[in-house]
């Protein structure tokens, strides 16, 4: 990442109000041919605020290289363990202090052994199972990324697996487009009794065929009637990728954290607004949000933007919402 950590350089600033107490809950570690971000890297980004602990949220690295494709999936737990024990044995934040795997929900009643198998690899961090559902016809949206079917949220195969999740305890991460919000909706009426976490302001698109000033309102909406459901909250952040359409990569400049923050408020203060703070987290979405703007821009937006909320609802997205969504006891 040595070209995208000059460019970042080109916009340095100092972290504001660096006592306050933040917990990362979206955050990934990989370390592939062309791009690592491993231990070191995260705890060198999040220098100089205050991030206490941090949540690990899956993305295919790592993975067993024997036995049944299903299983699979559990050396990414195992190497996240590796980390948290790592990381807690060390001054700085706990990373992976909670972990999010990915398992094959469409494999139905025979997930249960994979759930097992996660919490029997990280009995004391495994939290809950990411299975990715963002889909769009657009090639320009899905670049080479694998597309999961186009209404995997309503599959039958796919809801009798989410049956698991209350069961054992665990969250549900819904990483999805906006145009998928109602596939979303249904999931949460049908399951309220799982925990779901809306991931990156449920995916706002502006590339391909979107634009981001026409898609608002009918985003806007979508939030809106998500937020009717009290087992879902959501994660504010997550929109710096290119596929949001901002084009912070293509500046000769990172963006400041008051630039970010003149595009990006209307969207965040209508989850808020909607949600309310105790069902909002903040979140870095680190390293997929590097490609945009630095860790100590992304957090020092969102001390902006919560500047003139009370102590406790600052609390709630900056820390409380994610202890409490993740059982993570306090640092």
């Amino acid at each position: 990442m040595t070209n995208a950590s000059e460019w970042l350089a080109t916009t340095p600033e100092e972290a504001i109000e660096p006592d306050l107490p933040i917990i990362d809950p979206h955050h990934h570690l990989w370390d592939r041919p062309t791009t690592s971000y491993v231990l070191g890297d995260i705890v060198a980004d999040a220098a100089g605020h205050n991030v206490r602990q941090t949540v690990f949220i899956e993305c295919s690295w790592a993975y067993r290289e024997d036995g049944s494709e299903a299983m699979k999936v559990i050396g990414e737990t195992d190497y996240c363990e590796g980390v948290a024990q790592e990381s807690a044995g060390q001054d700085g934040p706990d990373i992976c202090a909670a972990i999010i795997g990915s398992a094959d929900l469409t494999l139905g009643d025979a997930v249960a052994p994979v759930l097992e198998a996660h919490r029997a690899a990280s009995p004391g961090r495994f939290r809950g199972i990411r299975h990715r559902a963002a889909w769009d016809a657009s090639d320009d949206v899905m670049g080479p990324r694998a597309k999961p079917p186009s209404d995997l949220l309503m599959q039958p195969a796919f809801r009798e697996g989410f049956a698991h999740l209350a069961a054992n305890e665990m969250t549900f991460e819904a990483w999805l487009f906006h145009p998928q919000i109602p596939q979303l909706e249904d999931l949460a009426k049908a399951f309220p009794e799982t925990t779901m976490i809306v991931n990156h302001l449920a995916g706002p698109l502006g590339i391909g065929p979107y634009r981001l000033d026409e898609v608002f309102e009918g985003w806007k909406a979508g939030i809106t009637a998500l937020a009717g459901y009290p087992n879902l909250v959501i994660k504010v952040g997550g929109i710096q990728m290119p596929l949001n359409g901002f084009g912070w990569h293509e500046r000769e400049r990172a963006p400041t954290s008051d630039e970010l923050l003149e595009e990006n408020r209307r969207w965040y203060m209508h989850a808020i607004e909607a949600f309310g703070p105790e069902r909002c987290m903040f979140e870095s979405n680190f390293p997929v949000d590097r490609a945009s703007c630095s860790y100590t821009v992304v957090w020092n937006q969102f001390k902006k933007l919560s500047a003139d909320f009370s102590d406790g609802e600052r609390a709630a997205m900056l820390h409380d919402t994610a202890a409490r969504v993740y059982r993570l006891e306090r640092k």
